[in-house]
């Protein structure tokens, strides 16, 4: 299975859901689910079940899909958005002048132990001086990289020459964890008090806050970055 053949998927359940169609993403990754097995079955291995495989490509898939969903809104702010990968895996020679500055502004500094990027999806920056405003972790679950996210937080924060990089956290929460405000699960203790944020990408109600709002809210909370 590709990528294109999610953004099919993607681009149907818009002509029926609209500007609602992020709240059907778990159903859309469902669908694909079937899609992914049936491709799998033509070429099983013994290494590993489809299980696994299918993990493996719903985190790409996910993070891949926030990426399509937000690129042209992010793009009409003046601002650019790139996968995270892009300076893990591209040889830094390969990297064009703009996102080898880019990576150099996000960049945590360790002391003695050198300089680190912190392990993020997605990287929006201002592309007139390579400035990063966000970073977006994006998982399924909270339970999955939450607390991950909320370190690096702190380490952004603790960081002079980064800390104005906000760090938000979106998420489908299959789980439930943000849910409900009160009484708090620990997954949402951790977004309210260790992240810049979290956006909720669901059917379900949500007991929003400052902290905790559904994914429509995104782009104007990314426009206030801008003032």
């Amino acid at each position: 299975m590709k990528f294109e053949d999610l953004v099919k998927l993607y681009e149907e359940k818009k002509k029926k859901y609209g500007v609602d169609t992020y709240k059907h993403i778990s159903e859309l990754l469902k669908e694909a689910k079937i899609l992914h097995k049936k491709d799998w079955e033509k070429h099983p291995t013994e290494k590993n079940d489809h299980e696994q495989s299918w993990k493996g490509f719903k985190g790409s898939a996910l993070e891949k899909m926030i990426l399509h969903i937000t690129e042209d809104a992010v793009k009409s702010l003046g601002l650019k958005i790139v996968s995270g990968k892009k300076f893990e895996r591209t040889d830094p020679k390969n990297l064009s002048l703009d996102l080898k500055q880019v990576k150099k502004n996000l960049a945590i500094d360790y002391g003695k132990f050198g300089f680190h990027l912190p392990d993020v999806d997605l990287v929006i920056y201002d592309p007139k001086d390579c400035k990063v405003l966000a970073v977006l972790s994006s998982k399924s679950t909270l339970r999955e990289r939450i607390a991950q996210t909320g370190y690096w937080n702190l380490k952004i924060k603790n960081d002079t020459l980064i800390k104005h990089v906000k760090v938000f956290f979106l998420t489908l929460d299959e789980d439930g964890t943000l849910t409900k405000q009160f009484p708090t699960k620990k997954g949402r203790a951790i977004v309210e008090r260790d992240t810049d944020g979290s956006y909720v990408m669901t059917e379900a109600n949500i007991d929003e806050s400052d902290k905790v709002k559904m994914f429509d809210k995104f782009i104007d909370d990314l426009k206030k970055l801008l003032r």
